[in-house]
């Protein structure tokens, strides 16, 4: 073990959003979480241009951030190594953050994550984003064979979390000397905290850390929990103030006939996802005539929080309300269609109803 673990504590102070704030729409941030899907037909080379293509397209329409995923052991999800594809989506643009969807912590060494984050935030100064998860990102017998020594406790996480603070401030030690996360950087990465539910939102306010709120994953995430992470929020190294986004899955098209075939297909895929089948990935023509029994209607209602779809002006609604509810200006959305022309107009016609800036 490595003691002794440095605070990274700073003073600071936050203002609570104003009403005027949190009714401006303009001011809403919208961001991408991207999992590099591999559709029927493709190829995970072809799921990777994908995520290329629409970080550039983000970056052109003026999105703030672009997350990348790690899953394991499932053919229809290319992105298992985000640290490794963040550099190539990075030296795509110039403007944009791009971060992790986050890394699950419980699969890495704590240092190694630090070095992979240091060498990123020395390419990509002030650019760079960190997020963080607990959960395996695929089944507990590839996590643990991904990091032999992962107990899937709690206090290995806190422990692995306090070993990351340390690296990246410098003050990770043993009996032999210190430890350096290398290579040394003149800034640290914003640091972020997925969490669906309230013990992750403490941690995040634990550690002084931004919280990603995964609506997309719990459609019950309750705003209590971002009130929970804003009183108990303990200013860091990386964050003198609360910083709360909201991801949810977003299904934006020209015409509610458009927009009810992509949820079609994506209630099809939360049922198959339920079932423990990842590789079912059939396509909007597949299912057009799939009638859903009573009990998969039931499942669908369950998972509906989860999702937004329909037209530009309803997402917007829905949208706005969302981030009003828990008190957010920023939504991360995560767009799953078949068709990748499908993922990037529904991407521009958000981009058009909220009205965001391209970079000068």
């Amino acid at each position: 073990m490595i003691p002794p673990f440095g605070t990274g504590r700073i003073s600071g102070t936050f203002t609570p959003q104003t009403e005027e704030a949190k009714m401006n729409q303009g001011k809403i941030k919208l961001s991408i979480l991207d999992q590099s899907i591999v559709t029927k037909g493709s190829t995970a080379a072809q799921a990777i241009a994908n995520t290329i293509e629409t970080v550039k397209l983000a970056e052109r329409l003026g999105y703030h951030r672009f997350w990348v995923s790690e899953h394991h052991n499932a053919t229809s999800i290319a992105g298992s190594a985000p640290e490794v594809l963040m550099v190539k989506l990075a030296d795509e643009t110039s403007r944009i953050r791009i971060g992790s969807g986050g890394i699950m912590l419980p699969n890495h060494s704590a240092l190694k994550v630090a070095e992979n984050f240091r060498l990123l935030e020395t390419l990509f100064p002030g650019r760079i984003d960190l997020g963080m998860g607990r959960a395996p990102g695929g089944d507990r017998i590839t996590a643990s064979l991904l990091n032999p020594s992962n107990t899937f406790s709690e206090d290995s996480y806190l422990t692995q979390l306090r070993h990351l603070n340390a690296y990246f401030t410098d003050t990770a030690a043993t009996s032999h000397g210190p430890v350096l996360a290398v290579p040394q950087a003149s800034s640290i990465p914003a640091q972020w905290i997925l969490s669906s539910s309230g013990g992750s939102a403490s941690i995040a306010a634990e550690f002084g850390h931004g919280l990603a709120v995964a609506k997309f994953i719990n459609g019950f995430a309750h705003p209590q929990m971002v009130k929970e992470y804003r009183r108990n929020f303990q200013p860091s190294e990386t964050a003198s103030e609360p910083q709360v986004l909201l991801a949810v899955i977003v299904l934006c098209a020209d015409t509610e006939e458009k927009a009810a075939q992509l949820r079609k297909l994506m209630d099809y895929r939360f049922l198959q996802f339920e079932r423990g089948n990842f590789n079912d990935m059939k396509d909007d023509d597949d299912i057009r005539d799939y009638e859903f029994s009573p009990a998969e209607q039931a499942s669908i209602l369950q998972n509906s929080n989860r999702v937004v779809s329909g037209t530009p002006a309803r997402v917007k609604e829905q949208l706005t309300q969302l981030a009003n509810d828990f008190d957010v200006d920023e939504i991360m959305v995560s767009t799953m269609t078949h068709h990748q022309e499908d993922r990037l107009r529904s991407f521009e016609l958000l981009a058009e109803a909220f009205e965001l800036e391209p970079p000068k």
